[in-house]
């Protein structure tokens, strides 16, 4: 039976007086899976492949020639777009890439951000949300919604990246990140302002949206974070992963979530995440959301 009202708590344990009728939830869930399905690119079927943007969509279109001529054509104004069909079954799972949504991991993981949120309002889990690794900023824009549309105004939103892509792999201090090339996808480095700009045209940016500029290993030791409810972790890399999760799970409250999004796609990121909880004894159950993300609440 559900109840008439809810009165979920803020990050301070300030109740948050919402009328949760019939009404509200609707408008609620309307308005969320509208923003979802924008953000993911599943409103627009986005699935066109585009040189230099999403290519490892297409073997063809990834050679370097491709990426040349594309180039050249994109400084003359014209744009080159390879059209292909749209399918749902893997914008679910986030299995494909967008070239204009903002946007990859999918419909499930972005119903998981929504999920840990959710959770930590109706069961007042105190602290701040943060994602690791933003690209073009769809899932720190969806943080900032879920709390816009349950109207808690406490938690803040931290959005943190180099803005510059990833950094290249030092195999000698992180000898799982050996070979790895991801520092090289220019389309990876999307920059701040791009994502300011992203939030903004969602009418989400205000005092509630934080930016942390710069390399993990030196911006999340001191990040002026006390708690946080939802840490979300998108690094790809060993190195990456464990400069996040070693600066930020300490101040992860008890109720709160790690959301990993690379677990069962990237080996050196599944690895940096076992190395983590065996050396701090974590044994919290991992929970698949889909082929590639998974997440734990943490229990103390």
């Amino acid at each position: 039976m559900e109840p008439a009202t809810i009165r979920p708590r803020s990050a301070t344990g300030t109740t948050l007086d919402l009328e949760d009728s019939e009404s509200l939830r609707n408008a609620r869930d309307l308005y969320l899976n509208l923003i979802r399905d924008t953000l993911t690119g599943t409103l627009s079927e986005d699935s066109d492949v585009i040189p230099g943007i999403n290519t490892s969509c297409s073997k063809g279109l990834a050679r370097p020639a491709a990426h040349r001529i594309a180039a050249a054509l994109r400084r003359a104004g014209i744009e080159v777009v390879l059209k292909r069909p749209y399918d749902p079954t893997k914008r679910e799972g986030g299995l494909d890439w967008p070239a204009r949504a903002e946007s990859m991991i999918g419909i499930k993981r972005m119903d998981n951000i929504r999920f840990c949120i959710e959770t930590a309002i109706r069961e007042g889990v105190p602290g701040d949300l943060i994602e690791t690794g933003v690209w073009r900023g769809g899932a720190v824009i969806y943080m900032r919604a879920v709390l816009k549309a349950y109207g808690d105004t406490t938690r803040r939103v931290f959005a943190a990246d180099s803005f510059q892509g990833l950094p290249p792999a030092k195999p000698n201090q992180h000898p799982a990140d050996a070979g790895d090339v991801h520092y090289r996808e220019d389309a990876l480095r999307i920059g701040v302002e791009q994502v300011r700009d992203n939030f903004r045209r969602y009418g989400l940016l205000d005092d509630q949206v934080r930016f942390l500029v710069g390399w993990f290993k030196d911006t999340l030791p001191k990040a002026p974070i006390d708690r946080l409810a939802v840490l979300r972790l998108d690094g790809d890399m060993y190195g990456s992963t464990m400069d996040a999760i070693s600066a930020l799970y300490p101040k992860l409250s008890p109720g709160g979530f790690c959301v990993v999004d690379d677990y069962l796609t990237h080996a050196a990121c599944r690895q940096a995440i076992s190395d983590y909880r065996e050396a701090n004894a974590i044994t919290d159950t991992i929970v698949s959301i889909d082929t590639a993300g998974v997440f734990w609440r943490k229990q103390s």
